[in-house]
């Protein structure tokens, strides 16, 4: 069940193929048949597709998990002028 909570995309897109692959190699399934199915898979993408857009919506309401554009750590230069200062006491 958490598969189909985590990417029903792909699940939606699995299914899809199905249907078709079915309906393409099956000549002797009732039209009436493949039209139901055809018609069941439409609604099932309605639905998937606004699960994603939920997802979508409730990531962007979460804070950014990195540090924006142009974030400047004047400590993080330290430590490589250190080690640069290592390799040449080296020789």
């Amino acid at each position: 069940m958490n598969v189909i909570k985590s990417s029903p995309a792909r699940l939606y897109a699995v299914v899809a193929a199905s249907v078709a692959l079915v309906a393409h190699y099956v000549p002797s399934l009732p039209v009436v048949l493949v039209l139901a199915l055809a018609a069941a898979v439409l609604g099932v993408g309605e639905v998937v597709q606004r699960t994603e857009d939920r997802k979508t919506a409730e990531a962007l309401a979460q804070p950014a998990p990195v540090e924006p554009a142009g974030y400047y750590d004047p400590h993080q230069d330290d430590h490589q002028d250190q080690a640069e200062t290592d390799d040449r006491t080296e020789v």
